[in-house]
């Protein structure tokens, strides 16, 4: 019980202070929410993905590891998502929602800050999460893109908005540095530290703007499987990954608790854009975002027990 309560005072508070902080802001100022997204995603995000990958120390065979942990976790979950919806009646824009609000997590604006909180002082566990944000990212641009327009854009389209993720070039960049030994002049480092460090207030204050005027009318059938499939079926499918891998310690860590975050905001900006039940997909984000303050600090504080460092 007190690593649970140290994991709600330590990580769970700091994190919903800054969100609801965000809430504030957008309610009394309208604050302009494609600049601060693009703020975060275009600027702020890559620098951290840059200092982290630069400065960790992670081997080709750690990263093999967490690529096959993903492909593996991804699919079984993306499989369960296409059983449910079946299973549940849905029609083909509402199975899309769903399956999109099961599977997209919202690895950047939340995960990024709450790993790096948990692994303040290891950042191989942040790194971790990084690549997986990275993956979150070419995901919803691959199979989370088709899946909205049911393949009614060409090809061309979705690796177009691939290869344009200035996040995907902060990791190329950095590893190629660090891989050529190549050393960064203090007055070139000194600014991307500095934004980098920027990165959780900001990140944390966006996800609270874009929770600020979500409106919850009725707990629907589809919004109860997309939470549960989300908070619940994600983590037991994540941590039966992790087992069947055989992972321990810092890597198992940060897996177990990067299957527990909420559903991705991409996931109601596609169903927005496609008019896939957007009402749906927007309340999947806000509540599993509002539930997994305490589902996260559940599986932060689960993630302690069994892989111990």
């Amino acid at each position: 019980m007190a690593v649970f309560m140290n994991v709600m005072i330590q990580i769970i508070v700091p994190m919903f202070l800054l969100i609801a902080a965000g809430a504030y802001l957008h309610r009394k100022y309208t604050l302009h929410m494609p600049t601060l997204s693009q703020l975060t995603v275009n600027f702020l995000l890559p620098m951290v993905c840059f200092v982290n990958i630069y400065e960790t120390n992670l081997s080709g065979s750690t990263a093999g590891i967490v690529m096959v942990y993903l492909l593996l976790f991804n699919g079984l979950l993306i499989g369960a998502g296409i059983i449910i919806s079946k299973a549940a009646g849905f029609d083909r824009r509402l199975s899309s929602s769903f399956q999109n609000s099961a599977v997209l997590s919202n690895s950047g604006n939340y995960g990024l800050p709450v790993s790096g909180l948990v692994f303040a002082a290891n950042p191989l566990g942040l790194s971790v999460q990084i690549i997986i944000s990275i993956f979150q990212n070419l995901l919803t641009y691959t199979w989370g893109f088709y899946n909205s327009v049911s393949a009614s854009e060409n090809g061309a389209n979705v690796w177009k908005k691939v290869l344009r993720l200035p996040v995907l070039h902060a990791l190329i960049l950095a590893a190629g540095l660090k891989a050529a030994g190549i050393g960064i002049p203090q007055a070139i480092w000194s600014p991307i530290e500095n934004a980098s460090n920027a990165f959780l207030a900001v990140a944390l204050i966006t996800l609270g703007a874009q929770c600020a005027y979500m409106k919850i009318t009725s707990i629907s059938k589809p919004l109860l499987l997309a939470v549960l499939t989300r908070l619940i079926v994600s983590p037991v499918i994540g941590l039966l990954v992790i087992f069947l891998l055989d992972v321990d310690g810092t890597l198992a860590q940060a897996m177990f608790i990067a299957s527990s975050f909420p559903t991705s905001r991409n996931s109601a900006l596609l169903a927005l854009e496609y008019d896939n039940y957007p009402e749906f997909a927007s309340q999947a984000v806000i509540v599993t975002t509002v539930l997994s303050s305490v589902t996260v600090a559940i599986v932060i504080y689960l993630a302690k027990i069994w892989f111990p460092l």
